[in-house]
């Protein structure tokens, strides 16, 4: 598994750098004792690597069997998983896969199905914890719906939090979705709802640790 930076975090990185570049240096120029400046470079360095470790990129390679496997859109802990009305475009009963996750996970969103996206539409809202489960309705979203190959439909759902409030979508009608390439990208701490059919077999629990592009968490019905 290769890892890199995501170029969602290039120009934050870069700029963070000259930041404390400038910081450090007027620090070791003007300060004294010499322990301050010390503590000012420590912290930089400290804070600097949490936010590369926050934009890497891992590419990652699905071994499994790939027909009508639904795979988890990103790293984190399933927070809820249950039997809801999705009001706003399937507009009927599904299963609800809610996977939270914190500023240490990777936040790179992957397909959860091979499939062809349908619709890609974007939500204004809020910005409350995106633990809640409300969440979900009422925070600031964007919404994927993909048509997997056995032809069940499956949305997903990017949902900003009190921390994260930039959603970016590389998804588009029309495009070709695949489980080992990326959907999109959540920017600080955020939450991910995957909507599967009422008879999607799943294969996780609440509490459980999952990795995006990797880790199974349901199979949808066999066709006929």
């Amino acid at each position: 598994m290769k890892v890199k930076i995501h170029r969602e975090g290039t120009n934050i990185l870069i700029i963070l750098m000259l930041i404390l570049i400038v910081i450090n240096l007027s620090a070791w120029m003007f300060i004294r004792p010499a322990a301050i400046p010390t503590v000012f470079s420590s912290i930089s360095g400290v804070l600097y690597l949490l936010v590369v470790n926050f934009f890497r990129s891992p590419r990652r390679t699905f071994h499994g069997d790939r027909k009508d496997v639904v795979v988890s859109s990103v790293d984190g802990t399933v927070v809820a998983l249950e039997e809801v009305f999705e009001p706003e475009v399937l507009r009927r009963k599904v299963k609800m896969l809610s996977v939270f996750m914190t500023v240490f996970n990777v936040h790179a969103n992957w397909f959860p199905i091979d499939g062809e996206v349908l619709m890609v539409r974007h939500h204004r809202g809020r910005f409350l914890s995106a633990y809640l489960p409300k969440a979900s309705i009422e925070n600031e979203r964007s919404t994927v719906l993909i048509r997997a190959t056995n032809g069940q439909e499956i949305l997903v759902r990017q949902i900003a939090g009190a921390v994260a409030r930039r959603i970016v979508t590389y998804a588009e009608p029309g495009d070709q979705a695949n489980i080992e390439e990326h959907m999109g990208f959540i920017k600080f701490g955020s939450r991910v709802d995957i909507y599967l059919p009422l008879d999607a077999e799943i294969y996780v629990k609440i509490g459980d640790k999952i990795t995006g592009g990797v880790t199974e968490v349901a199979r949808l019905r066999k066709e006929d």
